[in-house]
């Protein structure tokens, strides 16, 4: 179960001293400088939309968890409140939609 905590050692062991070997190559031709420029673009949109979809999911449950307890609150006192009470915690649930939408015009940018 915990075999990645014997491990983790060697792997930290290993990471540090692939950090600290030195490096054979200063500087990158101008060829390869110019497509790691324009491969990053679209990299950076994913890791964006990423962050969109991630962002607005978290703030969603948020809302959702607020309103919803306040919406089961108010059902329990007043039953009829069910359809107004369910509008408002589906508006909170919008924002993970917008946030998917935002996600798929990054990416349609890639």
């Amino acid at each position: 179960m915990f075999a990645w905590m014997i491990a983790l050692p060697d792997l930290v062991g290993a990471t540090l001293a692939a950090l600290a070997a030195p490096t054979t190559t200063l500087a990158a031709p101008a060829a390869v400088a110019a497509e790691a420029a324009t491969s990053s673009g679209g990299g950076m949109a994913l890791l964006a939309a990423a962050i969109a979809v991630a962002g607005s999911s978290i703030g969603a449950a948020i809302a959702v968890a607020y309103t919803g307890a306040a919406a089961l609150a108010a059902m329990s006192e007043r039953p009829e409140l069910f359809g107004r009470a369910m509008v408002i915690v589906g508006l909170a649930e919008g924002i993970a939609i917008y946030g998917l939408i935002v996600a798929m015009i990054l990416i349609g940018k890639a």
